[in-house]
């Protein structure tokens, strides 16, 4: 198994930046796919951007594409969140979920393993 932590979460206004983390334990964390979902109150999950194991591929939702880039660093079992331009819209709770299945993944029931998640409020 794999145990992820998010952080960097935080209250920001709009227009400005914020990188989460997430910080994986357990396994070897080269040998997962990573996703970021975020979910709003009353809304469902919903997926934000998955980087391959090697972080070769990227894939991004098109609400975020162009101002959100996730990047990873596998010797300090880390994937990064980088969130620029924020919207009052991109609040929610920011999830990291890891999966050992090859392959771009956009569905939450298709990851194993999930972090706890980390505030993101953007103010208008």
């Amino acid at each position: 198994q794999v145990q992820l932590v998010e952080s960097g979460g935080g209250l920001v206004q709009a227009g400005a930046s914020l990188r989460l983390s997430c910080t994986a334990s357990g396994r070897t964390f080269s040998n997962y796919e990573v996703g970021w979902f975020r979910q709003a109150p009353g809304k469902e999950r919903e997926f934000v951007g998955f980087i391959s194991r090697a972080g070769f591929s990227t894939k991004y939702a098109d609400s975020v594409k162009g101002r959100f880039t996730i990047s990873r660093d596998n010797a300090k079992n880390t994937v990064y969140l980088q969130m620029n331009s924020l919207k009052p819209e991109d609040t929610a709770v920011y999830y990291c979920a890891a999966t050992n299945y090859v392959g771009l993944r956009v569905a939450p029931s298709e990851y194993d393993y999930w972090g706890q998640g980390t505030q993101v409020t953007v103010s208008s």
